[in-house]
């Protein structure tokens, strides 16, 4: 019975007063022994997996193309965090079944289904793509350690009654997964967040399935099981070559002069850390034997001691990083906060309590030294805005401890807590210096998170996490909102641009027609003020190929025609047959544009009268060819419905071009025109859609915006603020003088931590060579 200690201590789970237990102790101890180590390591895989699952979700939501995926796979997130211990759990049950019934009587078996690949019925799309992928997974590890396995199954008959096959035996590919898929059962996630947590349990999981089979069968090997089967020997070469490449990889990391092969997410977190120590430690090197200190360098926290000197481990560092989170100052007295300082005075009286100097190690100080840089240039950096570099700021100790916790928080861009620094940055990107804090919900946000990492962490990480999700569901409503709001804002310039298009080309129109003629000035009014409205909606409604644009024009042309004077007998006959057609299509335009129906009336009354001269000065002409002029005694009416003043009916001459202008819009200025080869140009040309600039507005205020919109028919740029409200219109030209005048600054939105990180690096390379 002393191996039933040992099952009541693995799985927990199970009743102390099983019936099965009596089935374990019949179980040989060699095939206990390896099913012991089989579980120690298919519980250390599936910890690798839920760790990863979060990371490789984020990046999943990063890349989703709607906001639907991205609540998907946040979602997703919440729910494989909540329920992970149940489903490793349940997955190391079932696996300590499977044992349990190996050891009861044939007749007895309670038959576990095994998964089958090999026929597909008609089953629903989704469990379709889940066959498919598990049969791909189960297939690759039978390809590479179907041998290995086939041996183990061998070994497995020789000590047991029951017999088995390559897929019953419980370590088979095909029974695991089954296992994982019955311990997952209770995650309501859609069929891709399934695959992708299939595919990471193929990653973390069945990829090391060759030295569970190794050690498996070097166990039953030892205990005198068929030892005559000769298996294959696991990957160590491969493991030797991934070492050697890891050394040369890290030779490169230390001699390459640019810093992306640094932040590169292949490197090993070891590799990367222990590369930045390299040049933490020539910078020292160089500083001491140099007798100066540089201020760009690290500052160490350790003091020269005469006396027994004593490393502070890392959990009393924590401790004591703890202790100083609780006196973090407030945002107005954050500047004056020395940590490294504050960390020194703590040694000196733990040094005097304790009798012993104490001092930090060297991999923590080497930790601190770069937290320490990070911030420095995060605190210096000028496209953080100044109301937000102190509350980020209160964020050191935090970001510290975490990195004192985990390396990977310097070489693994997904890291929660790199991650949270970096979507702080970017959501206050467009903060502007006239916000009102108090009552801003992104500043009130990021207060809270600061507050909360200051109050409640301690020495787990995975506040990080939940707190990077919540602002991330925070950050998605407000971009939302205000993408919706951009979208509104482009969609209104468009318009405007398309309006302004088919302005012009009526005005071009109108002047073809109008000028350098003399005219009824009520004709030339009506044309200016009223039919151009008309063509100027039959322009953006039907476009200028179409036949209600060509008639629109024709309309105008016979309208001016039949108020011209004319000679021959020829236009008497055409003026009959025109006008009653002219009459119906100017009134129909001039309803179809909404015009006053007063003014209209008044119109067509006083173009009656003009008509009506017409023929009679065709009649007087055929008995007196003596040419006579227009004077008749009416009353003058405008476009608009209002009387003027009575008279002789007006002649104008059109002697200057018209100008149509859009209703409450000013004339555009003249600008300055500028080569295309000068430097504010080429900064303008620079701008892309997303942009964000920073605008120089007096000498107290300044404006962020984002270049929302680059409206190409007309030249102009239009810029919003953070909530996607429409603050500034540019031209091309009107920016260009901006930039050349340093009112405009191009502001750098890359990831906050990955730029101090380049900084940084960039400064110890330089110290190192000087």
């Amino acid at each position: 019975m002393h191996n039933d200690g040992k099952v009541v201590q693995l799985n927990k789970a199970a009743p102390e007063q099983s019936p099965n237990q009596s089935s374990v102790a019949r179980l040989p101890v060699v095939l206990l022994q390896v099913r012991d180590r089989a579980a120690q390591q298919l519980k250390l895989a599936l910890q690798a997996l839920f760790d990863n699952a979060d990371d490789t979700l984020f990046e999943m939501a990063d890349r989703a193309l709607n906001n639907a995926d991205q609540n998907t796979f946040f979602e997703a997130m919440r729910d494989l965090r909540l329920k992970r211990k149940s489903i490793e759990r349940g997955f190391l049950e079932k696996f300590y079944e499977a044992f349990l019934r190996l050891g009861q009587a044939e007749g007895r078996t309670a038959h576990l289904e095994a998964v089958t690949f090999d026929k597909l019925a008609l089953v629903p799309n989704d469990e379709l793509e889940k066959t498919v992928a598990l049969d791909a997974m189960v297939s690759k590890v039978l390809a590479r350690d179907g041998t290995a396995l086939t041996h183990l199954t061998t070994r497995l008959n020789a000590i047991i009654s029951k017999r088995l096959d390559e897929k019953t035996n419980p370590l088979s590919p095909q029974m695991l997964c089954e296992f994982f898929l019955d311990a997952g059962r209770s995650l309501g996630v859609e069929i891709k967040v399934k695959l992708i947590i299939l595919k990471l349990f193929e990653k973390y999981v069945l990829s090391d399935f060759d030295q569970m089979y190794a050690e498996a069968n070097e166990l039953l090997i030892a205990a005198g099981v068929l030892p005559e089967l000769k298996s294959a020997p696991a990957r160590r070469a491969a493991a030797r070559a991934s070492a050697a490449a890891s050394r040369a990889s890290q030779e490169r990391l230390l001699n390459s002069d640019d810093n992306d092969g640094m932040l590169g997410g292949d490197e090993s977190v070891q590799e990367v850390f222990t590369a930045l120590q390299d040049l933490l430690g020539q910078v020292r090197s160089n500083s001491s034997r140099s007798g100066r200190s540089n201020q760009n360098g690290p500052i160490s926290a350790r003091r020269e001691t005469t006396g027994e000197v004593q490393a502070v481990s890392t959990p009393d560092l924590m401790r004591l990083l703890s202790h100083l989170q609780q006196y973090v100052p407030a945002e107005a007295a954050a500047e004056d906060f020395d940590l490294r300082n504050q960390l020194d005075q703590l040694l000196n009286r733990v040094s005097v309590r304790s009798g012993k100097a104490r001092v930090v190690g060297v991999v923590d100080e080497d930790v601190i030294n770069l937290v320490a840089m990070l911030f420095e240039f995060i605190l210096d950096d000028r496209n953080l805005p100044d109301t937000l570099k102190a509350l980020i700021g209160r964020l050191q100790i935090p970001m510290l401890k975490v990195a004192v916790l985990d390396k990977s928080f310097f070489s693994r861009g997904s890291h929660p807590a790199r991650r949270l620094l970096n979507e702080i940055a970017g959501a206050a990107m467009g903060w502007g210096d006239r916000d009102d804090n108090q009552r801003d919900s992104l500043f009130m946000r990021i207060e809270q998170i600061v507050q909360r990492l200051l109050n409640d962490f301690v020495d787990d990480p995975a506040i990080f996490s939940d707190l990077l999700v919540e602002f991330l569901a925070f950050t998605g409503d407000e971009r939302r909102r205000s993408e919706l709001l951009e979208q509104r804002t482009r969609d209104a310039e468009e318009g405007s641009a398309k309006a302004e298009l088919a302005r012009q080309r009526v005005q071009q129109e109108l002047n073809a027609r109008l000028l350098g003629k003399t005219l009824p000035e009520v004709v030339v009014r009506l044309l200016q003020e009223a039919w151009s409205k008309v063509l100027l909606l039959t322009c953006l409604k039907h476009g200028e190929e179409s036949s209600e644009w060509k008639a629109g024009l024709a309309a105008m042309d016979n309208l001016i025609w039949s108020v011209e004077p004319h000679d021959s007998p020829e236009a008497r006959l055409r003026l009959l047959e025109l006008v009653p057609g002219l009459l119906k299509s100017l009134r129909e335009g001039l309803t179809s544009a909404a015009f006053d129906p007063f003014a209209t009336s008044e119109f067509f009354s006083r173009l009656e009268v003009l008509h009506v001269q017409m023929f009679q000065r065709f009649t007087r002409q055929q008995a007196n060819p003596v040419p006579e002029t227009l004077d008749l005694d009416i009353p003058l009416l405008d476009p608009l419905g209002e009387k003027t003043s009575g008279g002789p009916l007006d002649l104008v001459s059109v002697v200057e071009e018209i100008v149509l202008v859009a209703p409450g819009v000013a004339s555009a200025e003249p600008e300055v025109a500028l080569a295309e080869d000068d430097i504010g140009l080429v900064q303008v040309d620079k701008l892309r859609v997303g942009s964000w600039v920073e605008i120089q507005e007096d000498e107290e205020h300044k404006l962020r915006c984002k270049l929302a919109a680059i409206i190409k028919p007309t030249g102009k740029y239009i810029f919003v603020n953070r909530t996607g409200m429409k603050v500034l219109e540019k031209t091309r030209m009107g920016l260009a003088v901006e930039f050349r005048r340093g009112a405009v600054r191009l502001l750098d939105d890359a990831l906050l931590f990955d730029r101090a990180l380049e900084s940084v690096i960039g400064n110890l390379r330089r110290l190192k060579n000087a």
